[in-house]
């Protein structure tokens, strides 16, 4: 198409008309040319420019503009039609579903990252022995909160998509704004919800006129020399002439987004010297979008551009200004709650998916990323639909990431120069060096050394700081957790010899736990099965042997049980833990996913010797993950700090609460509550197993917290909220001094408590009036009240039992002094 050398009269004769101070009148001939004239008043008229307008006619003006509403209408309503609908990358032909179902508000942050938080952010991202982070693990997930360590992951501080084009503090609004983000992070899918939304009148309604989405994979695939108007005929559902009226229009009111500029193919001979300023003017399809972009064609209109961070200084460079840069950082803790939400719909199936999720703290962490969301909730309802139980399909962390590379590679990667094998293991022997040396944040000779394209690759991150007057490059990976990933692929990759060299001078003396566990994970068939066909990525025979050889020496630790739950055989499990003496756990907190690995491991198992918790801050929740397997052990202990269940006391209170232990059969349970208090020593309680998870602790503890001494006759001992106990069998006290008020209190409890079937008392002194009421009361048939008095000086026990009204005392001597603390 020429240039029409009668628009440059036109816009000349613009530019004269602005000498005019007065308001101006703008119509259009019948033909098709501008008129463009200044009010007339006083009867003069100045200045007045009629170009090619034959016959011009008072009301074009509105017809012209109305005709152009129209087309935007019509337009807008294709847009609301095509863009309502998504397409997954698991979809068959015909499959769509709505983009209200699966879009989620991303967090955008409008600032750079410095060195110090970015580093902070990938590392506290996937340590699951930290209680920080989001995929960063930036929100604890055991509690479900921000954490005020990552400011940038603060759904405060998110800004919103109608305040992209907002003035800033210095009243300067952006003509180009840059939404970056790493991939799979929701770049696209809020470019498709921004169409949808303007189209519907719920976004920049005032703002823009017109909205165009242009995406650079489609660009790609143009060939031959193109206009601009021809780049968007072939994106939109306009034509050609309806474009071309459209651009005529306020350019002031229009916003282009360019989706995907890092997937953009530019040459050097897409930056001509001469500058490209016609709009009509035809050239290759990246050149005259790179016209657009840095303004050289309609200067006045908008951008925002989406891009992977490894081309974000390529395009700011190029991007006319002035510029807003903005960060997409995938999904709040809250973000991933509402995704699966909308995700099922059904609102019991979300809650029992959501709930199985959050549980384990490296796939809630990892849920942060969209595309990982999406893998999980896929994964977890195809189970559903096949009747299988819901959990069945996430048995591990390794199986997700290596489902998130997968989908990446076959959904995200464009014409890779090498072949898909040989990218794996590079990125593998940069994950090794880094983890070698300690380094999240990579420089770029380190990168250049062993990744042949690190700007092309999917799984790397680019970055700009200021050092002193310069800028320095540098990379990562997504995030810290898949920098491990990377490593573990890469060493299983390797021949036997090699592979038992890194894993016993690298993996064994190192920090390199998340290693091993991917290491393991990575060894499970169905993995492996996935990795070979889908990766070309081979794991030797000699591999697994070694791995399981190490953990037979390995296998009295919580570790064990984690190497176990990644690895994922049963039969393997039985193997090793039918053998092993001792699982124990000391002074740590223990996590859910701690509670998972157990779980799987005893559900493996018909029974195993013995398991013993020390001090590991049990949670109730906690408490009824792991319910259903510990019955399995022969032998288990568990001690634990009081409160019991930490999150229904505030911790950091004084409680006098020494230890509470913890034994559970296959029907019972049974908690011993030990205190400092030299009034009641200790209190026992057996109970139905299921009672446990199913009583409010709270009271029973807040009673021995604040009871006095109970020697005071005035004084109830701390046991009433335990009437409500379901199912409450047997309880037994240690006490200083039983007085006539406890035991009217004794006999209301075994009155008042229907399951009860034996209540024990132990101490050093009766009093008088007590023994007397003893001696006069009843209690019901099927329960017996027991006393035994120790005399602290010659050891004399006397045990006073009532049983259906019959009272009865008797003294003996034992061999060995009595304490009134209750045995095991």
């Amino acid at each position: 198409m020429n240039r029409d050398p009668s628009r440059d009269k036109v816009r000349s004769n613009k530019k004269h008309l602005r000498s005019y101070t007065g308001p101006y009148v703008r119509t259009s001939a019948r033909s098709g040319g501008r008129v463009t004239a200044p009010v007339l008043t006083n009867s003069t008229a100045r200045d007045v420019i009629i170009y090619n307008a034959p016959g011009v006619s008072g009301h074009s003006t509105q017809t012209q503009t109305s005709d152009i509403s129209s087309v935007i209408d019509k337009y807008k309503e294709l847009i609301c039609s095509e863009y309502q609908y998504v397409s997954e990358y698991n979809s068959l032909p015909g499959e769509q579903v709505l983009l209200s179902e699966r879009f989620t508000q991303p967090l955008i942050i409008q600032r750079h990252r410095d060195q110090k938080e970015r580093e902070e952010d990938i590392r506290s991202s996937s340590r699951t022995s930290d209680q920080s982070f989001c995929l960063n693990r930036l929100f604890d997930p055991d509690n479900h909160r921000i954490s005020p360590r990552s400011s940038s992951r603060s759904s405060d501080q998110s800004v919103r998509l109608n305040d992209l084009f907002d003035p800033d503090n210095r009243r300067i609004s952006p003509r180009a704004v840059i939404l970056q983000g790493n991939s799979g992070n929701g770049k696209s899918f809020t470019v498709q919800k921004i169409m949808m939304d303007w189209a519907s009148g719920y976004l920049y309604k005032q703002r823009f006129n017109i909205v165009f989405h242009l995406k650079c994979k489609e660009i790609n695939r143009m060939s031959g020399e193109k206009s601009l108007e021809e780049i968007l005929s072939y994106s939109c559902s306009l034509t050609s002439d309806q474009i071309s009226q459209v651009l005529q229009e306020t350019p002031e009111k229009m916003l282009f987004i360019v989706d995907g500029f890092d997937e953009l193919r530019l040459t050097q001979d897409d930056h001509p010297k001469s500058p490209h300023t016609d709009l009509n003017k035809r050239a290759t399809p990246e050149v005259t979008l790179c016209a657009l972009l840095r303004g050289r064609i309609l200067p006045e209109s908008f951008l925002l551009v989406t891009t992977r961070s490894t081309a974000t200084d390529t395009l700011s460079k190029l991007l006319k200004g002035p510029q807003r840069f903005t960060e997409i950082m995938g999904f709040s803790s809250e973000g991933v709650e509402k995704y699966f939400q909308g995700f099922f719909r059904n609102e019991e199936f979300f809650r029992k998916a959501y709930e199985y999720v959050k549980a384990n703290e490296t796939l809630i962490t990892a849920c942060s990323i969209p595309v990982i969301c999406w893998i999980i909730c896929t994964v977890m309802r195809e189970r559903s639909n096949d009747g299988s139980d819901l959990k069945s399909g996430l048995e591990t962390t390794t199986s997700i990431y290596a489902d998130f590379v997968s989908t990446l590679l076959e959904h995200h990667c464009q014409g890779l120069s090498q072949s898909v094998s040989a990218l794996l293991r590079s990125l593998g022997q940069l994950a090794e060096k880094g983890m070698l040396e300690q380094q999240v944040l990579l420089d770029e000779e380190m990168v250049k050394e062993t990744v042949a394209d690190p700007a092309g690759s999917l799984f790397l991150s680019k970055f700009l700081f200021k050092r002193r007057v310069h800028q320095e490059i540098m990379f990562s990976f997504m995030h810290l957790s898949f920098q491990e990933f990377f490593t573990a692929l890469y060493y299983v990759s390797l021949d036997g010899n090699e592979f038992k060299k890194k894993f016993t001078n690298v993996c064994l003396k190192g920090q390199f736990e998340a290693v091993v566990k991917f290491l393991f994970g990575l060894m499970n068939e169905e993995v492996r099965h996935t990795l070979k066909r889908k990766q070309g990525v081979c794991v030797h025979p000699n591999t697994q042997n070694i791995l399981k050889d190490w953990l037979f020496q390995q296998r009295d630790s919580l570790e064990t049980l984690h190497h176990l739950f990644e690895l994922h055989e049963e039969s393997f499990v039985t193997e090793v833990l039918n053998g092993t003496s001792l699982v124990s756990v000391w002074d740590r907190p223990l996590r859910r996913i701690d509670c998972w690995a157990l779980l799987y491991c005893g559900q493996c198992c018909q029974s195993m010797k013995q398991l013993s918790l020390y001090r590991w801050g049990l949670t109730s929740e906690k408490l009824a993950m792991i319910l259903p397997v510990l019955h399995k052990f022969e032998e288990l202990k568990v001690n634990m700090e009081a409160p019991m269940f930490i999150s229904e006391l505030h911790s950091s209170e004084e409680t006098d609460i020494a230890s509470v232990n913890l034994s559970i059969s296959e029907d019972l349970s049974s908690v011993r509550i030990e205190t400092d208090r030299t009034g009641i020593s200790a209190v026992t309680v057996t109970f139905p197993q299921s009672s446990i998870i199913n009583f409010d602790w709270t009271n029973v503890f807040q009673e021995i917290k604040t009871q006095e001494q109970i020697d005071d006759e005035d004084r109830d001992m701390p046991i009433f909220s335990l009437q409500s106990l379901p199912g409450l069998k047997m309880m037994e006290l240690s006490v200083w001094s039983l007085t006539e008020c406890h035991v009217t209190q004794m006999i209301s409890f075994s009155e008042n408590c229907p399951s009860l079937r034996e209540l024990r008392i132990k101490c050093f002194h009766v009093s008088e009036d007590g023994l007397r009421l003893l001696q006069k009361s009843h209690t019901r048939p099927d329960c017996e009240l027991t006393i035994e008095r120790i005399d602290i000086f010659d050891s004399t026990r006397r045990k006073i039992s009532l049983t259906a009204g019959v009272f009865s005392m008797v003294e003996f001597r034992p061999s060995q002094i009595f304490r009134p603390q209750i045995e095991n």
